[in-house]
């Protein structure tokens, strides 16, 4: 059999390429739904693990996060939980050293740890007494920081670590395999809340748990949505709010297995990626079995040979199968090298929609899959050629040793078949990938409120407050700062705000206005709050659609001034002209706050998301969410140059920056291209995988029409050279045989089209302001094929144009 492969070395090589690419495909796809999907979390027990959020459904925020006094309650009175954990990302400061350094950190209360099974390689864990208010403060390390910081010294433990300029005692470092949800935290710190001074609301954590043995999800649903009343009764609001805004708000428990938390909402594009993939493979094998079924005919005389010599049609149906067995296994093994090499590219690409994505691997599952996807295909496209060539009937007729006409046309019928289906395929995932471009353009087509992103820079400071404790001090460090890098050259603009756009950050509470009139059980709308310096519209490009922007004035007079988004405006008042000299405030019991600007509108949350109604507050004030004195200590910082995103411009901000304060780390390094291409990270993620599934599909299915067409061609030399030698045209032998294989492209099609208008709807979630029957892809596609496939077939049939009719007659 080896040796038959070998004395054909062009048809081994086509094979092993097309299963090649077919295989690794679904190898590479099925290795990151592996290992993002099906494989268990790397906890002890992960099936008890489970996250908790709530919903508010009659104030429209499907998820809201979870809570303190929410915290409390479940931790203390659940009937099915074994325990309950909170936790908030954070960055830190770490001071001491040669240069200051930010690194990333998470808060957490002291179950957070011993719920997912971690353990210490040096030291200890965060215990009751350590997240206790007015304990000493500690830190744990991740195991990455202990050996990038400390070069791995097992006398880290018990010295100091200066975090956001206060000394914390190093009590452990956590295992190397350990991983913290799907983010990398350097620093574990205790939160240390004070149950004495929990308020209701404050909706800022994350939440998880672990599951009592035998309790369901449903139970815990039940468990979690009876104690929520007993919440709201247990704890006061915060001054100015109402219990009954709360119980007004419809809090309902949003909880699930702790892995669909962390995968979120990419599990549908990677299942319509599995899907797309897994038609590769299907196209693939109708070429080789196209190729197949050539092959075999060539082979006529042999299996007349064996037939004749006694030869039953089952040993001869075993034999064909077992070479399309071994084809299939070759090219898996050539599939699983082109996996590796995909997988490995992907992780170091590191697309960042895609979580768990050190969990991705070639391992034994993958290992499995390949080879069960390479016995399926090899059974696939083995089952026609032996059929064709191995039952009863077809062997009686090779022991004749007659080729009938019945079973040629059989045969040719058997590879139009294929071909009608490849050219389905192909039309199908051809509009998949056309309506993720559509969707694309689309998406790039949409003003996301701010102008030329290329050339803002954006970083973040802190300014913690055991360094800088008053609050006039650090805004004047602010403003002394933002000066310093305003005078840098190539600088035009520079502000400060508390949340950078398309971050997916932000902070939301009500808004009052003062000509409007609330029930006080009724939560008023919450919208999107940002803290901001003077110069925050000039240096994101927005326009002051009505008024004026803060001052500096304004911020160190503490004057009651307030901007709102453009639509927030026409929200309260219609018209955002008349909102100036309007107020609004943040609780029932602070001060009115005057609107002096209006500034348009801004896609904070990516352009696929509605523009959030903002309210812009100046970043020094009184009497404000419940704080006498509020500020904004640090945040991030804007800056529009024409050097944005060279590393000597990153250079001379940080020279800046350590000018006034040289303990400041400037953290989160990026431009506004780089967070708003993320935006459209998973757009981008699932169209490039389809656009090359559908190349893949494409060109697979042009290789079977050319396949075909070439076939007929030399079957049916004699017949071209008596059409020529009586005379007929040159060009109407040219048409014969294009003409043959547009029939074909145009059934495929129409099988195609009505697969894609049948299957595109479960891309809908995947697309933006495109219908999945969006006429303009489904012609744009239908156009496309059809002239590539009028290419294939004309290739072959103006070589039949070529054929001498002499030599075509003395052949026969």
């Amino acid at each position: 059999m080896l040796r038959r492969l070998g004395r054909s070395p062009l048809f081994t090589l086509v094979t092993l390429l097309t299963l090649a690419i077919g295989i690794g495909a679904n190898t590479a796809i099925f290795s990151v739904l592996e290992g993002t999907l099906l494989k268990p979390l790397s906890y002890p027990q992960p099936e008890q693990l489970i996250y908790i959020d709530h919903t508010a459904p009659r104030i429209n925020i499907p998820h809201l996060g979870f809570a303190p006094f929410l915290y409390y309650t479940y931790r203390e009175q659940n009937r099915t939980l074994q325990d309950v954990g909170m936790w908030q990302g954070d960055s830190d400061s770490v001071t001491g050293d040669s240069q200051p350094q930010q690194v990333t950190a998470v808060n957490i209360t002291d179950g957070v740890l011993p719920i997912l099974g971690a353990r210490p390689v040096l030291g200890r864990l965060i215990s009751r007494a350590d997240d206790s208010p007015g304990a000493p403060l500690t830190v744990v390390l991740s195991y990455a920081y202990w050996q990038t910081h400390f070069g791995g010294e097992r006398s880290v433990v018990g010295r100091n670590l200066i975090v956001d300029g206060r000394p914390r005692a190093i009590i452990g470092v956590l295992a190397e395999r350990f991983r913290f949800l799907d983010q990398e935290p350097a620093l574990f710190v205790p939160m240390q809340l004070d149950r004495s001074k929990t308020y209701l609301g404050n909706f800022s954590y994350g939440g998880f748990a672990r599951l009592r043995p035998g309790a369901t999800m449903r139970e815990v649903q039940t468990d979690l949505a009876r104690m929520i009343p007993v919440a709201i009764d247990s704890f006061p609001p915060f001054p100015g709010y109402s219990k009954g805004m709360f119980a007004g708000a419809g809090l309902t428990p949003l909880s699930g297995s702790l892995k669909d938390g962390i995968v979120g909402d990419v599990r549908k594009v990677l299942w319509i990626l599995m899907a797309t993939i897994g038609i590769v493979l299907l196209i693939a094998c109708a070429n080789v079995a196209n190729l197949l079924l050539v092959r075999t005919e060539g082979r006529q005389q042999e299996l007349a040979i064996r037939a004749a010599l006694g030869a039953g049609w089952g040993r001869i149906a075993r034999d064909l199968f077992a070479e399309s067995i071994l084809l299939a296994l070759a090219g898996g093994v050539l599939g699983l090298g082109l996996a590796y090499g995909a997988v490995r590219w992907l992780v170091a690409v590191a697309p960042s929609n895609l979580p768990r994505l050190d969990e991705i691997s070639i391992d034994v599952p993958v290992l499995l899959f390949t080879l069960a996807v390479s016995l399926f295909a090899g059974l696939l496209f083995g089952i026609i050629p032996a059929v064709k060539y191995g039952g009863p009937r077809v062997a009686v007729a090779l022991r004749g040793g007659g080729r009938t006409l019945t079973y040629s046309r059989e045969r040719h019928r058997a590879r139009s078949t294929l071909v009608v289906v490849q050219v389905a395929l192909a039309m199908l995932l051809m509009i998949s990938s056309g309506l993720m471009i559509r969707t694309f353009r689309t998406l790039r087509n949409v003003p996301p409120g701010f102008i030329n992103p290329d050339q803002i820079q954006t970083l973040r400071i802190d300014i913690p407050s055991a360094q800088v404790k008053e609050a006039e001090l650090a805004v004047h460090m602010e403003q002394n700062i933002l000066d310093r890098i305003a005078a840098l050259p190539g600088v035009e603009s520079v502000a400060l705000s508390s949340f950078v756009p398309m971050n997916s950050q932000g902070w939301h509470d009500p808004i009052y206005a003062e000509d409007h009139v609330y029930a006080e059980s009724k939560v008023p709308p919450i919208r999107r709050y940002r803290t901001v310096s003077p110069g925050v519209p000039r240096t994101m490009g927005n326009s002051l659609v009505a008024g004026r922007d803060f001052t500096w004035t304004d911020v160190y007079e503490r004057r009651p001034v307030a901007m709102v988004s453009e639509n927030l405006a026409r929200e309260l008042w219609q018209d955002p002209a008349r909102s100036l000299g309007k107020h609004i405030r943040d609780t029932p019991k602070s001060p009115w706050r005057e609107v002096v600007g209006v500034v348009s509108d801004e896609h904070d949350d990516g352009v696929d998301h509605e523009a959030p109604k903002v309210a812009y507050w100046p970043m020094w004030m009184k009497d404000f969410s419940g704080n006498q004195e509020w500020v904004q200590r640090g945040g991030a910082i804007l800056i529009r140059s024409r050097r944005t995103g060279t590393s000597g411009f990153v250079h001379d901000i940080g020279q800046a920056v350590w000018s006034v304060n040289g303990n400041l780390p400037l953290a989160q390094v990026h431009t506004m291209r780089e967070l708003y291409d993320k935006s459209l990270a998973q757009t981008s993620f699932a169209l490039v995988m389809l656009a090359i599934a559908g190349a893949m599909a494409l060109l697979l299915g042009l290789i079977g029409i050319y396949g075909v067409i070439s076939y007929s061609v030399s079957q049916r030399t004699r017949e071209i050279g008596v059409r020529i030698a009586l005379g007929s045209p040159r060009g109407d032998v040219t048409r014969l045989f294009l003409g043959h294989g547009l029939r074909l492209v145009a059934v495929g099609l129409i099988f195609g089209l009505a697969a894609a208008m049948a299957s595109t709807r479960l891309m809908k979630s995947l697309l933006f302001q495109v219908s999945p029957l969006d006429p303009l892809t489904y012609a744009a596609v239908a156009g496309s094929l059809v002239a590539a496939a009028a290419l294939a077939c004309y290739l072959p049939a103006l070589r039949a144009t070529g054929v001498d009719p002499v030599e075509a007659l003395r052949s026969e």
